[in-house]
């Protein structure tokens, strides 16, 4: 078992709908991390931007950035996560993939699709919650306006860390960084979010705020807002089983029936 594990939090700016650009930024900063690393978290639409033409960026599940993804996370010994625009069944979908150093892709499409921009017009909802077992981690990862619907996320697998890859406007950056820190107490596990910075193509303003959160929702990074910035932070086994064991708090929740 795997008592700590380390994750780099890559808050940065993206090339609006450039896969290929974003994918060269994004390679030069993961092979800067010097520090020994389990997971590398990159934003939501990492190579493209939260683009609402996804037939411009869309790509295979055997196409240019998994294949890079597999590759990289190969190299350099560490899991790579992030969402892409994935065309699959005749639909398009924000889908997360976390991908292994043994070339193992787990994904999960976004369940919660941001009405307020017309994501569900151009983008189909997943349906399952998934679940990643890595390096005896339970993981349960999520896509930005996931992070709004708390029944969604309940912790009923008792999973150790949830985190969510974002592109979260500045506007509204409060309710992120209040429901992130939430999402950590309510469910008593770690909590991450990944969010990118600078303006898009639709001139929509990021500011970052990216952050970790411990199991009583005490943040434990320290990245500036604006600013590109790649922060590591270490979680561990311990932290959770000795919370855990004295405040019961998990076993006393409820249980949903989420229906599609």
């Amino acid at each position: 078992m795997q008592e700590e594990v380390k994750v780099a939090l890559v808050q940065t700016d993206l090339v609006w709908e450039n896969p290929e650009q974003n994918r060269i930024n994004l390679e030069n900063k993961i092979k800067s991390i010097s520090e020994s690393v389990d997971i590398v978290m990159l934003p939501e639409m990492f190579t493209s931007g939260f683009t609402m033409k996804p037939k411009k960026v869309a790509e295979s599940m055997d196409g240019a950035t998994v294949l890079w993804m597999q590759n990289l996370a190969s190299s350099s010994g560490v899991a790579i996560t992030g969402s892409i625009v994935i065309k699959g069944n005749n639909n398009h979908y924000n889908r997360l993939l976390f991908v292994e150093p043994n070339g193992k892709i787990w994904h999960y499409d976004k369940r919660h699709l941001f009405t307020l921009a017309g994501e569900d017009k151009v983008y189909a909802s997943g349906k399952s919650k998934v679940i990643i077992e890595y390096r005896s981690w339970k993981i349960c990862p999520m896509v930005c306006y996931d992070l709004r619907f708390p029944v969604w996320a309940r912790n009923a697998e008792l999973y150790d860390l949830i985190f969510y890859v974002a592109n979260w406007p500045k506007p509204r950056i409060d309710a992120w960084n209040a429901l992130l820190k939430a999402r950590a107490i309510e469910n008593m596990s770690y909590a991450i979010g990944v969010n990118r910075v600078g303006k898009d193509g639709a001139h929509i303003e990021y500011s970052g705020s990216s952050a970790a959160y411990d199991v009583l929702g005490k943040q434990i990074s320290s990245i500036p807002l604006n600013k590109e910035e790649i922060e590591i932070v270490t979680l561990s086994k311990k932290h959770l089983k000795s919370y855990r064991s004295k405040l019961k708090f998990l076993d006393d929740r409820d249980y949903f029936s989420i229906e599609n």
